[in-house]
């Protein structure tokens, strides 16, 4: 069967994972008193991170997650776009300048991190400048299967003034791994996008220049960005050599924490 057709009887999270969203601000508590052990997460080597935001959202809410990065050694930066409202004319065209003109300001390669919407963005832009970008982190996109299986199709049609076609083309590109280290993060009690969208395909042996990976955490969406253990993956995903990637491990007091993923 199609990769795509199965994909299409997915649905979108249910009442009880939607209304389980509003324990975002608990999540954002945890990882505030978590601070003190946070900070014992892998440090960085000072090269630049440029997170994405969600949809409708800005660079107020990475906030959190950029104070993390940058405490633990990095330059970060938030998109300087405004509010996320969907493709737009010139988005994707200052995305990419802003990576070239980081990458050559710094000489060192930039890591890309998007949240839900954001990591659509960050995943096209390293498709396009492989050469200039790091890694991939994803948390919680929807970059495979029916783009119409998650609850906020309205307010994407809404604020982006476009309508959710199903295009199997665009699914099949949206899919496809950039060709550099990409790590996608995920929760199954997610209540906006059904988790199933945002696990990365396993690929043959021959085909893994990619180096993808899936994590999975207990959080919801709308925290993603702010639950400490997402926040720990990222910094240990990160502080990786730029030559020495490997897939994230689940070994010891992890194992209590990051569940061993779903493999598509």
């Amino acid at each position: 069967m199609d990769d795509i057709i199965a994909f299409d009887t997915v649905k979108a999270p249910g009442a009880l994972k939607l209304a389980m969203e509003g324990r975002a601000p608990l999540e954002c508590g945890v990882a505030l008193a978590a601070w003190p052990l946070l900070r014992r997460a892998p440090g960085g080597d000072g090269h630049v991170v440029i997170v994405f935001p969600g949809l409708a959202a800005g660079d107020f809410s990475t906030v959190l997650l950029r104070s993390f990065l940058a405490a633990q050694g990095y330059r970060t930066h938030g998109w300087d776009l405004g509010l996320n409202f969907g493709p737009r004319e010139g988005v994707l065209k200052k995305s990419l300048e802003r990576v070239r003109l980081l990458h050559e300001e710094t000489g060192r390669k930039v890591s890309l991190i998007g949240w839900s919407l954001g990591g659509l963005y960050a995943r096209e832009v390293a498709k396009l400048l492989p050469d200039a970008t790091r890694l991939v982190i994803t948390l919680g996109t929807p970059f495979t299967g029916n783009l119409r299986a998650t609850n906020a199709g309205r307010l994407f049609q809404w604020v982006s003034g476009r309508k959710l076609e199903q295009d199997p083309g665009l699914v099949r590109r949206l899919r496809e791994a950039p060709p550099v280290p990409t790590t996608s993060i995920y929760s199954k009690s997610d209540g906006i996008v059904a988790w199933p969208l945002s696990v990365q395909a396993s690929q043959p042996l021959r085909q893994q220049r990619a180096r993808t990976e899936n994590i999975e955490v207990q959080a919801s969406h709308l925290g993603l960005g702010m639950h400490p253990a997402a926040l720990y993956a990222i910094a240990d995903r990160l502080a990786q050599p730029e030559d020495g990637w490997a897939p994230f491990h689940r070994q010891g007091w992890r194992q209590f924490f990051f569940r061993k993923p779903h493999e598509g």
